[in-house]
């Protein structure tokens, strides 16, 4: 049964909590704000502003934005990765998991603004912490794809000689399907060819019988 990507489903934020309410509230205010206008046109001012604080008070919790914006993206990115466990969970097979995996990933990482910007090359030549973000996503991505790569060869159903560099290869296509979404209006095909896609990864690593 294919995925449908367009489900109405949400990421269950509440999965991730941040103890200090008033620190919670910053980081959710943050969290709207740069995604509507960005981290660099984003300011401390704005932050205090919307939340009703003196900036005293949000100093005594973050010293700049980038502070802010590197927890927005940490909080983020810890949903995601939570979100993605759970829908791969719910799956039977290794197959059903990759087609899963490779929908859930491409819609909620393109919803999460701040922290996909901090995937970018923009962000990574300025702030050294998005190079963080983007090698321990890379990490990420690459041990799930593996972990279920191997599943499918302990239960017979895959074939495949090297699993990790097969799964950088998969990540590569899904930088593809990326860099469609950033550069295009929206594509009502795009389900479809991501289908495909997933379908001629599955002929090249099934099991020959």
């Amino acid at each position: 049964m294919y995925y449908n990507l367009f489900s109405n489903k949400k990421p269950k934020w509440s999965k991730v909590q941040v103890k200090d309410e008033k620190k919670e509230k910053i980081i959710e205010t943050a969290t709207k704000i740069f995604s509507r206008f960005g981290m660099k046109k984003s300011t401390m001012d704005e932050i205090a502003h919307r939340i009703r604080i003196g900036k005293s008070t949000l100093y005594h919790y973050f010293e700049s934005k980038e502070e802010i914006f590197n927890e927005v993206v940490k909080k983020e990115a810890e949903t995601f990765k939570l979100y993605l466990k759970e829908e791969l969970r719910q799956a039977q097979t290794p197959e059903d998991k990759f087609r899963v995996y490779a929908k859930t990933r491409m819609k909620y990482l393109m919803e999460l603004v701040n922290y996909y910007s901090t995937l970018t090359d923009a962000y990574l030549d300025m702030y050294t912490f998005a190079e963080r973000v983007r090698k321990d996503f890379a990490e990420f991505e690459i041990s799930t794809i593996s972990g279920i790569f191997r599943e499918g060869i302990e239960k017979k159903v895959f074939e495949i000689e090297n699993i990790d560099l097969t799964a950088k290869i998969v990540t590569v296509a899904f930088k593809g399907f990326e860099y469609m979404l950033m550069t295009k209006e929206w594509d009502p095909e795009f389900e479809d060819q991501l289908d495909m896609l997933i379908d001629m990864f599955y002929k090249g690593i099934k099991r020959k019988v």
